[in-house]
């Protein structure tokens, strides 16, 4: 059974990859926000008396759920206002920036030049706009393996779905990944 303590350093072990996360999935601050805040929330709830060792597999879990569901929120949404689109406010773009304040660690900004940073920034924001137009489920595998750092198993887990259907996911994620930053001149 996790301690309060455990759970809180989990949790802030955590929020900032799983908003990011987020933020990929529903390209909306707000809403990312709420899903997280949902998701850990959910956590503490139904699952604080759960071992440490099984709270982030737990949570990543309910952080796909709770993307799940506002989409599917999203969705009947849309189909219920369809017909009444003429009322929604011009400020309802959906555009999301990307562009985000990096955290460059302390001891690097003594040396690092502001052109390196703003290239670093560049070359960060490309890759992020390559990540947002991979396909759904590629975007969810590659996420979860590459940046949450799970294995296969886990991330099968996650996405309720076969280990090889893992695999195919962040294959195809990668391979695109790969063609659209050599485009643009990035090598990795």
């Amino acid at each position: 059974m996790a301690t309060e303590q455990e759970l809180t350093d989990f949790l802030k072990s955590v929020e900032k990859r799983a908003f990011k996360r987020s933020v990929y999935h529903v390209r909306n601050t707000e809403s990312a926000l709420d899903i997280v805040q949902d998701s850990m929330m959910k956590l503490a709830e139904h699952y604080a008396d759960k071992p440490a060792a099984e709270l982030p597999l737990l949570f990543q879990r309910i952080l796909s759920n709770c993307t799940l569901d506002w989409f599917r929120r999203q969705k009947t949404r849309n189909a219920l206002f369809s017909n009444l689109s003429d009322f929604e406010s011009a400020g309802e773009d959906g555009e999301f920036d990307l562009l985000e304040t990096l955290n460059v660690p302390s001891h690097s900004e003594q040396t690092e030049s502001a052109q390196s940073t703003t290239e670093r920034a560049q070359t960060l924001q490309q890759i992020e706009t390559e990540i947002e137009k991979l396909p759904g489920r590629q975007r969810e595998a590659f996420l979860l393996r590459y940046w949450e750092e799970l294995d296969v198993a886990e991330t099968a887990a996650i996405m309720a779905c076969s280990e090889g259907s893992v695999k195919t996911h962040c294959s195809r994620a990668v391979q695109a990944l790969n063609k659209a930053l050599t485009a643009k001149g990035i090598t990795l």
